[in-house]
């Protein structure tokens, strides 16, 4: 059985991995026991690294780490973050909208992806904010698989940037205005706004493997040797011109420097799009952090062109290490245990942001689990009852045996008793049928009720409806529902000011044809809801027609007009 008060914490970063043991007591900080890292994925020369269940296999055996509850945290190059800005409404009306989000944006099937996400601050603006994370499932599986052949089972499956806006927070609790946390990995780069209640986060494609790369290529040498140089040799130049007596470093340094700027340039197209689109301030301050942000004069370099304060994460102000651990090299290890402390977090205290990624046949396999104690009681039960029962049928064969006849009897008595059952069962089967063909009518009757409230709900302010009517199929079934209503031209100008304010580049009508599309009431697809007919009424008025495919058929030749 696992230790109640220890977990493990496994961050699968793109070029490395690290597993970590913390003990955690709910309410208090975690305190870090061990770690251990080792290489993952393959390097762009196509070399490949030990598989994850092998490499973690390693780091178990080398650092006498025992399986535990195991937090996992995914790489930001496996997600796909969306921020939004839904109207205030209701808790299932919300998540419809969220749905639809998911739907609209993330780029493969539903059935491929799984998804979570997250309400940031409250609605008293009138707006809800929303945090929506997804991820092929195939690249959970993958990770998952892993950790099963490894003798794991994950209990959370988190994602890199969020444990990171978890540490932080944690750690610099009394941070005002924005901040930008810059993890830089290998392969990838995670930038992360933080402000009051606001959080925003993107993957840049430029990282430590790109400066690698860079100097491959400009020294003609291999990857490997390029990696020794950068970090024999490697900093960042500080632009200008002065003479070195180390010609080879000076080159290496210049390289280094045109790959953070490209970086720097990632960056400030990510600050401007966050103040415009998102609603934040310029930012105040910079934290550093992830494998590649150790080069030398990173920090100086970001200063100077950001002309911010920026500074290295520190994600153990609040968190413990043991004493058993050497104080020296957990600091120089630090730029990679951050994602590790904040998966720490979500085992002991309750996190600002907490999505987890849990494939759907885990989140089954657990429920079963905890039903088996009670499976195991059960079945101990039945064994009694049969130990009862069989000592229950030895004294009634012996009264069998002196009351054979009573016996006999008795049982053409209870025959007779339950053909009359029987026939009485049969009796109340036919009613039943007749009350439920009964009950579906009156469900049924309801649904056009249903309808004309969904229409109404979706309409918005200077529209109106002047008919509905159904749409039958040959069998005399309603499968759609025709809306024929007018708005005045200075309202859906309106309308269609704050679909482009949202960037979305949408007629009125086209704004309403969606709203029909999120009621529960029509069909969701791409045809299911279409506009059929636009026309100018007078100078000031507009008359459309729309067909909504409903999405409960009738199943009774509904004929009632709406």
């Amino acid at each position: 059985m696992f230790s109640s008060d220890r977990i493990l914490t496994l961050n699968v970063g793109a070029g490395k991995i690290t597993l970590a043991e913390f003990v955690v007591k709910s309410g208090r900080q975690p305190e870090l026991l061990r770690y251990g890292m080792s290489l993952a994925g393959s390097t762009p020369e196509g070399e490949p690294a030990p598989p994850l269940s092998d490499a973690i296999r390693s780091i178990m055996r080398s650092n006498g780490i025992r399986p535990a509850p195991l937090m996992v945290a995914l790489s930001g190059q496996v997600v796909f973050p969306r921020f939004v800005r839904l109207p205030a409404v209701g808790a299932d009306k919300l998540l419809q909208m969220v749905e639809y989000e998911v739907e609209q944006n993330v780029p493969f099937p539903m059935d491929e992806i799984v998804w979570n996400h997250q309400y940031i601050g409250d609605d008293s603006s009138g707006e809800q904010s929303a945090m929506i994370v997804a991820a092929k499932i195939e690249n959970v599986r993958e990770v998952t698989d892993h950790l099963t052949m490894a003798g794991l089972e994950p209990e959370v499956v988190d994602v890199a940037p969020m444990a990171l806006y978890n540490c932080l927070r944690y750690n610099y609790a009394e941070l005002d205005g924005c901040s930008i946390l810059l993890d830089i990995g290998a392969r990838s780069t995670n930038l992360i706004f933080l402000e009051d209640d606001k959080i925003y986060s993107r993957c840049i494609p430029v990282a430590g493997n790109a400066i690698t790369q860079d100097i491959a290529k400009g020294f003609g040498i291999t990857f490997d040797e390029a990696e020794a140089l950068k970090r024999e040799k490697g900093y960042v130049s500080l632009g200008g011109v002065y003479i070195s007596e180390n010609q080879q470093q000076e080159r290496i340094s210049k390289i280094i420097r045109n790959v953070v700027t490209r970086l720097h340039a990632e960056i400030n197209r990510s600050v401007n799009f966050y103040r415009s689109q998102q609603g934040g301030s310029a930012p105040v301050r910079l934290f550093l952090t992830g494998g590649s942000a150790a080069i030398p004069q990173l920090d100086n370099f970001f200063r100077q062109k950001l002309s911010v304060e920026v500074d290295y994460l520190n994600p153990f102000i609040n968190v413990g290490i043991s004493r058993k651990l050497d104080a020296e090299q957990v600091g120089v290890d630090a730029f990679m245990l951050a994602e590790s402390v904040g998966l720490a977090l979500r085992r002991s205290l309750e996190c600002p942001i907490e999505i987890n990624l849990m494939p759907p046949e885990i989140i089954r396999h657990k429920s079963f689990k905890k039903r088996v104690p009670f499976f195991v009681l059960a079945a101990a039960g039945l064994l009694m009852s049969l130990g009862i029962w069989a000592i229950y049928e030895k004294k009634m064969a012996e009264l069998y045996t002196a009351q054979g006849e009573k016996v006999a009897d008795a049982l053409v008595r209870t025959q007779a008793m339950q053909k009359q059952l029987a026939r009485v069962e049969g009796e109340l089967a036919v009613v039943q049928q007749k009350a439920d063909a009964l009950k579906n009518l009156i469900l049924m009757r309801s649904v056009s009720l249903k309808r004309i409230s969904a229409i109404r709900q979706s309409l918005y302010d200077g529209m109106w409806v002047i008919a509905l009517s159904d749409v039958k199929d040959s069998a005399g079934n309603v499968v759609a529902t025709r809306i024929v209503g007018r708005g005045w031209a200075d309202k859906l100008k309106e309308i269609e000011e704050k679909a482009r304010a949202a960037g979305r580049n949408a007629t009125a009508t086209e704004e309403l044809r969606d709203r029909l599309k999120a009621q529960t009431v029509f069909g969701k697809s791409g045809g299911d809801v279409k506009i059929t007919g636009v026309k100018d009424i007078g100078a000031y008025m507009i008359e459309f027609t729309i067909e909504a495919a409903c999405a409960m058929a009738s199943a009774n030749k509904e004929s009632e007009t709406l």
